[in-house]
């Protein structure tokens, strides 16, 4: 018999490898991912981005947690209708703990620039630029998809590592729970039904260095796919899953595989 689960969480990452922001709900388009879900990166050197044809690049070209560590030490929010992006820096004095600006202009997008380079002189390999496209997302998967992860196998991991594990070091879109462990790895190439749209499950995501860094210091605490490899022979944590229907998506919504 099938079980379903709840959604508990959803988050976006407006900015490619910066903080999570939770939703309540979202409207989302079939084939599409989250609005604004990594539509803007910080292009680390020359990355080779054309807006007028956007595509697929890797993260290596992008500022980014996998290697840069120290991102997950910065607060990052979008407001859709102004167009203002807001980064922060908590644990720094109020004259330097943040930047916001419109990044629908010139002068906004530079003063947000500026202040990155200022901020990250040892990452950078060069002047950063805010790279975005209409209807773009710097995902690190080429398909525009979410990605899901189960709180109950959170807590399996936990158990079987000896430790407490943040989900939030996975950056998952949809975070879901009142299965058992790793049930979402059944979902793939399942139809899932919500209240107002359906999903579908494409593949199991495989982890990278990015989990080992501990999303409030910063610092790298754990090698979590190498403890993944140990316990089950993979590095494999939450599935990607793709919007086969429009609709909203909601904390609360029931998850039913077909």
């Amino acid at each position: 018999m099938n079980q379903s689960a709840i959604i508990k969480a959803l988050y976006r990452y407006p900015l490619k490898g910066f903080s999570a922001e939770p939703l309540e709900s979202a409207a989302l388009k079939a084939g599409e991912t989250l609005p604004f879900d990594r539509a803007f990166a910080i292009e680390n050197g020359p990355s080779g981005f054309d807006p007028a044809a956007p595509s697929y690049l890797p993260k290596i070209r992008f500022l980014m947690l996998m290697r840069h560590e120290r991102v997950a030490r910065y607060t990052s929010r979008f407001d859709p209708q102004t167009g203002v992006l807001t980064l922060g820096r908590p644990d720094r004095n109020p004259g330097q703990a943040h930047v916001a600006a419109s990044l629908d202009d010139e002068a906004g997008r530079s003063k947000i620039e500026d202040w990155i380079a200022a901020e990250f002189p040892d990452e950078l390999r060069g002047p950063p630029r805010i790279v975005s496209a209409p209807g773009h997302s710097f995902s690190d998967k080429k398909q525009k998809v979410l990605h899901l992860i189960n709180l109950a196998s959170v807590r399996m991991l936990e158990e079987k590592v000896g430790r407490t594990i943040d989900p939030m070091r996975f950056r998952a879109n949809i975070v879901i729970d009142g299965v058992p462990p790793f049930t979402e790895f059944d979902w793939i190439g399942k139809r899932l039904q919500l209240t107002d749209l359906t999903l579908a499950g494409e593949d199991r995501t495989e982890r990278c260095a990015a989990t080992n860094v501990e999303p409030e210091t910063g610092i790298r605490d754990i090698n979590l796919p190498r403890s993944l490899m140990g316990l089950f022979g993979h590095t494999d944590f939450g599935i990607y899953v793709k919007a086969q229907s429009s609709g909203t998506i909601s904390i609360g919504d029931a998850i039913e595989p077909a």
